[in-house]
Parts: C-alpha cells; structure tokens; sequence
C-alpha cells in the first residue's frame, strides 16, 4: 500500500517543481503580485506555455469571440488597430513580459478589436476562458484589475508610496480619501451654552482636548472654544471664570458630514483659517475633526501656513514662508496624497501669497485710476501648478467713461511690475516669454482682450496657436471676477463658431506625439544634453491639456482646468464616462510621476526638471507610465476623428 503513495508525493513533488518557476514570474508583475497564494496557483496550474514566431499573429478580430487570455513570458507583442495606418493614427503599441490581454473581449465574451502579433519570437502563457472568468470571480485582486485596469494599478502605486512614508513617520492614516466618519475615533467632547467657563475647562483638562463644542439639549452645535480663544476671549478681556460658555464661543462653527472626505475638511479649514470642523448627521453633532489629525505625519500645517500668508506685513516675510510652503507639498506627496488634491492645495497656496502680495504692493501707490482684476494663464490658470513653476499672468480693466484705457494702463504698469517683481522674489520666477501684467500687451481693458483674442482666433498663425494654448486657459485670482467671467462666456462662444480655428489647433496638438516605441517601450531623447530622456511635460501632459482643451471649447465647455474639462465633456455626454475616468487616470498619474521626480531632485539638491530617464523607473511605473501614454494616444486619435485629420 505504501507504493502507490510514494509515486503520489513523487508526482505532487514534480507538480510543485514545475509550478514554482510559473508562480515566480507571476508574483513579479502586477496584478498577479497583489493576489493570494491559492488564487494564484489556481491560474499557475492552468496555464499552457505556447511560442509564436516573429510575425505571427495571436489574436485578430476575425476570429470570433476571445477564447484565451495571454500573459508574456518573454519577447514582445504588438497591437495593431488593423482598419487603420497605425504609424500615423498612433494606434500602435508594444506589450512586454508581465502584460496580459485582451481582457475587454474575454469579459465582453466578443471578438478583440486589435491584432495582437508577435514583433519578435515570444512565449505566452495562456488561460482558457472559462477558467479566466472562474479566476475573475474568486480573486477580488483579480478582478478589481480586469474591471479598473489602470486605476487598480494607480492604486497599487498609492499603497506603496503610503506604506513607505508610515515606515518614516509617526502612525495614523494619513490618507486624505477616506470619509470623516471613518477618521473618527472618539465621541465628541460638548457642553451647553449655559455651561459656566470653569466647567468647560475642567471637561477639557479631563478629557484631554484642546476644544469643545458647544451644543443645544438636541446636540446641534452652536460653536466651538479653543485654547487659544481662553487667551482672546476670557484671559485678556478678564471674563468671570462662571460666565456662560455661549458669550466667549466662536459662533456658526463649519460643518461636515460624515460621508464627506477629509480632504474637503482641509480645504476649508485652509479657506476660513479655522482648525477644527464639526462632523455633524442629520443635525446631530457626531464628532470633531482637527487639522493634527488630518495631517498627523506633517511638520507644517495647512491651516497656520494660510494664516502665516494672510498676516505676513512685508514680502520678505511672504518669501520666508516658501521652504514651509515646499515642505508641506513634499510631505503630502510622500504620504501618497492624490495628485488632485496636491494641486489644490498648491493653488490654495500661491493664490494666497499672489492675494497678500498683491495687497502689500498696492498700498505703496496712489490709488489706481480704477479697480482691476488680476488673471492667471498657463498651468495657474489650469491650477495645474507643481512646486516649480515660473509667472504666467495678466490684468483686465474697465474703462469708465471719459478716460482712454492707454491712460489707465500707464497707471496700473508700475503696480504691475512691482507685484510681478514681489512674485519672483516669494519664488515665482519671471516669466521668460514676458507673459505677465507689466507687459503692457497683458494689461488690457475688456475691450483690449476681446480684440487681441479675435486678431488670434482670425489669423490662426503658429504665433496665434501658441499664444491661444497659453492665453485661453485663464482665471481670476485677485479682484472682481464679473469682468473674466464675462470674457470667458465670450471666448467660449466665439471659439464654438470658428471650425476653422479648432481645426488648426487640433492639427497643432497632434503634432506633438506620445513617445510610445515601436521597437523600445518608450521613444527617448537622442539630445546629448538629455540623453534616454522624455519630457512629462511636453510629451506626456501636454497632450492632454490640449485636447480636453479643443473639445471644451468645440463644445462650449466653460472651464478650464483639464480634469474639470474631462468631468465636464462627461456629463454633457460629449465623451463616455469611460473615456473621462481613464483620461484623468493618465494624466493624474503622469503629473504624480512629475512631482515625485521634483521631489526627489530638490531632496539632492538639484535643479527640477521635467525629463525623466524611463530605465531609471519601476517595472510598475514603467508599465503605468506606457499605458498613460496609451490613453494620450486614444484622446488624440479622438481628436484627430473629431477633425478628419
């Protein structure tokens, strides 16, 4: 009897040793790294080694459904959209070891819209359907990928850059996406307005808090105390320690739910100067959210540093507060803080510091003929502002009856080139193209800027396409914003009416390709000053700003920041909500991928620069960073529909 079992432990052994080398390969490429052990050697023992010569074509759309799923094991395979030129339509790519298709067909149960053929000789593990549809359905890991493919991996990269910065720093999750129900951790410390001032402090003492909200007998709150409001409110003024706690509050406190993120808390928590926000459900107080704890691992607060701007008296002082500034920005990136809400909180600052500025300048001159409004363009106009970035602004007036808008001007350019002087010194470097308010072609009546846009907008010149890309992405910062509102709606409508000058633009944008290889993974520089190079900016966010730019436009979609573009296009229905999702991802990913390069420069104290040598990244990056350029593509050839080009 003991045979037959010795040739079985043989038999599972030689099962084992050839499993081993299979499981290897698989948990070293994403998703099959993130699955559990079992699910994995569920997919390991199903997998058949098959090898296609160079040429040979895997999958065609004329073979009907998709019957197998294919991950490489070595060589390449390219996809070819077979009804179109792919050098010029851009619908040519490269896969590499580690990737797999065609998943959309296999879960559509229809046939591939691609030829997949191998471009060198390769070996492809395959999975027969239906065991591809088993596997789908009992590894979670599994098929978050199959259905969210590009934001699955985005999310893997979060996971790994948060992980890093809790091995660094103090604990807590310090992410800013999860809802404020799920931040709290204790119940709220609260009192009635009838409450003498000793009793709230002695509460406060016990339970070890430095607020107190104060409710009704109905738990709605009415107002908050502080430490700091014992000093202002209480001490100074010399308040009875048995005065009621409703005459030192601080009335009206803000407000959230508790399905609301911590990251809406901390934008308003910058916005209105405060440090605490009130969780409240359904008029019921449910707890206290503090800035320490939505921001546990940072030196520098969100909430000090915008009160530091506000209050700053001079612009030495402002410009002081610029390495707190970049800190606080550096941080957040290591705590893998989504790029969004990076960028917000960086046009959360620089608007705060071109507002103080701007009022600091203003007070050293006479007062100016008339009010006037400053814009930002470019990036700033986008809020699409990284931790280096030069000036890109301008102003707009009225002309009151009487007075000729040449006669203002000369009034407002010395106030201009003193904000724009204060700017470069706070870090904001002067613009090389000129494009700020003392150019007196970028300080214009309404009038003056409707003009200068129509002369674009007509002409249509290379000049007036590179001045329009720049330009046409604008938005107040400082003054009345009627007049840029006003000026937007136009522009928006007289750009709706021009086939002719979106037509130009289109075909501008698309001359400035993804560098996906045919032959490599990427394109890169043969520049000796930038050698095995590419540009983030240029090559990889360039051309999405500028085609959700051409469709927002197209569509009279008023604004202006490429990700509200995309949101915007969505819901009116101009593109699918598909195309918005895997568009935002790609371009969120490639600017994430831009400021961590900043990051880690600035860490060794060299210059930030925009080029990035793809062998220097991680296999998943490298992956990422293809697909993103995959979906610029896909938005170009839109594009290139859209226009018959």
């Amino acid at each position: 009897m003991s045979e037959p079992s010795h040739n079985h432990a043989e038999a599972h052994d030689r099962q084992a040793g050839v499993l081993l080398p299979v499981l290897e390969f698989l948990r070293r490429h994403a998703p099959f790294d993130q699955m559990e052990s079992e699910h994995l050697e569920f997919l390991a023992k199903r997998l058949k080694l098959t090898f296609y010569a160079r040429g040979e074509k895997i999958t065609d759309p004329k073979g009907g459904p998709a019957s197998r799923f294919y991950i490489i094991k070595q060589g390449r395979v390219r996809g070819e959209t077979p009804s179109e030129d792919e050098q010029i339509s851009g619908n040519a790519w490269e896969l590499v070891p580690g990737e797999c298709f065609p998943i959309g067909a296999l879960l559509s149960r229809r046939p591939v819209r691609t030829v997949h053929r191998a471009a060198e000789d390769t070996f492809c593990f395959e999975l027969e359907r239906e065991d591809f549809l088993q596997l789908n359905k009992l590894s979670p890991e599994f098929n978050d990928f199959c259905t969210r493919r590009l934001a699955s991996l985005l999310d893997q990269v979060h996971r790994q850059v948060q992980a890093s910065a809790a091995t660094t720093g103090p604990g807590g999750d310090t992410s800013l996406n999860i809802t404020l129900g799920e931040r709290l951790r204790r119940e709220p410390v609260s009192c009635l307005p009838t409450t003498p001032i000793r009793e709230a402090l002695e509460t406060m003492e016990r339970e070890n808090v430095g607020s107190i909200v104060i409710v009704d007998e109905h738990m709605h709150p009415l107002g908050v105390f502080t430490l700091h409001d014992l000093l202002s409110r209480v001490a100074l003024p010399g308040r009875g320690m048995d005065e009621p706690m409703g005459e030192v509050m601080s009335p009206e406190p803000i407000t959230l739910p508790p399905s609301a993120f911590a990251f809406e808390a901390a934008m308003l928590m910058a916005n209105h100067g405060f440090h605490h926000v009130c969780v409240v459900e359904r008029g019921r107080l449910k707890g206290v959210i503090s800035e320490r704890d939505l921001f546990s691992l940072q030196r520098v607060g969100l909430v000090n540093l915008s009160r530091a701007i506000a209050h700053a008296d001079d612009i030495p002082a402002l410009a002081a507060l610029g390495g707190d500034i970049q800190q606080l920005i550096t941080q957040m990136i290591a705590q893998g803080a989504q790029v969004a809400q990076i960028t917000q909180i960086i046009t959360l600052l620089n608007d705060h510091i071109t507002r103080r500025i701007i009022d600091i300048c203003t007070r050293e001159f006479p007062p100016p003929p008339v009010p006037f409004t400053w814009m930002a363009f470019g990036s700033e106009g986008r809020q699409e502002q990284t931790l280096k970035t030069d000036q890109d602004n301008g102003i707009i007036f009225e002309v009151p009856e009487g007075k000729s808008a040449e006669d203002i001007r000369q009034a407002l350019l010395p106030i201009a080139r003193r904000i724009n002087e204060a700017l470069d010194q706070c870090g904001y470097p002067l613009c090389p193209g000129n494009i700020m308010a003392s150019n007196p072609e970028c300080c214009l009546s309404t009038t003056e800027w409707r003009e200068r846009f129509s002369r674009w907008v007509e002409g249509g010149n290379p000049e007036h396409l590179l001045k329009a890309s720049i330009f046409f992405d604008f938005r107040t910062i400082e003054g009345d914003s009627r007049p840029v509102e006003a000026l937007r709606h136009w522009l928006t409508s007289k750009m709706a009416g021009n086939s002719r000058f979106l037509h130009l633009m289109a075909r501008n944008a698309l001359l400035n390709r993804p560098p996906l290889g045919l032959v490599r993974d990427f394109v890169v520089s043969d520049d000796a000053k930038h050698p095995n190079t590419l540009d983030l900016k240029l090559q990889g966010l360039t051309p999405f700003v500028d085609g959700a730019r051409i469709l927002a436009l197209a569509h009279r979609i008023e604004e202006t920041s490429t990700l509200e573009r995309l949101n915007a296009l969505a819901r009116s229905q101009h593109i699918t909500q598909g195309e918005a999702q895997s568009w935002i991802q790609a371009f969120s990913y490639i600017q994430l991928l831009r400021m961590r390069q900043h990051r880690r420069q600035q860490a060794a104290g060299e210059t930030p620069s925009n080029r990035v040598n793809p062998d220097t990244l991680s296999e998943l990056d490298r992956r990422i960073l293809k697909e993103a350029f995959r979906q610029a593509r896909k938005l170009q050839s839109r594009i290139t529909l859209d226009y018959q080009l």
